[in-house]
């Protein structure tokens, strides 16, 4: 997969968590995954469409990082994920998305997004769209992790 295309995924978490967060997440390997199960307890999932390629884009939370997060955007302190983080995490995905897709633009690339679905629970189930590979980009926020899965066929 074009690193290309998968870093303005990044930059655009990294602004979002930065700006609206006031939070620097560390940055952890790349890998490729295997299997279907999320990594955290809420995932926002986006469809990627475009003349090129057909994909998606996950962004899975962990309590803590969600937790977090929450705090540092909206001034709460909760102890328990409710409908109001689940609701959080289709905010992000979504601003994510969007400042990805401004990038990829400049590039060249053209893509439609879907709306947000948001998955939620211990080890759920993450169907990306299409056969190709699905990479991973875990970031470390805090005492929390979130993960960007991209996955993109030709």
């Amino acid at each position: 997969m074009d690193v290309g295309i998968i870093n303005p995924f990044l930059e655009a978490t990294l602004d979002v968590t930065n700006s609206m967060a006031q939070l620097t997440a560390v940055i952890g390997a790349p890998a490729l995954k295997h299997g279907k199960i999320a990594q955290g307890e809420v995932t926002g999932y986006i469809e990627l469409n475009g003349p090129l390629y057909i994909g998606s884009l996950a962004i899975s939370f962990s309590k803590a990082a969600l937790l977090l997060i929450y705090e540092r955007m909206l001034g709460e302190n909760l102890s328990e994920l409710d409908d109001s983080t689940v609701d959080l995490v289709g905010e992000i995905t979504n601003m994510v998305c969007g400042g990805a897709k401004r990038r990829l633009a400049e590039k060249g690339y053209q893509f439609s997004l879907s709306r947000p679905k948001l998955l939620t629970g211990q080890q759920h189930e993450i169907q990306h769209q299409g056969p190709g590979p699905v990479i991973t980009l875990p970031l470390r926020l805090g005492d929390g992790e979130m993960f960007i899965e991209v996955c993109l066929n030709h």
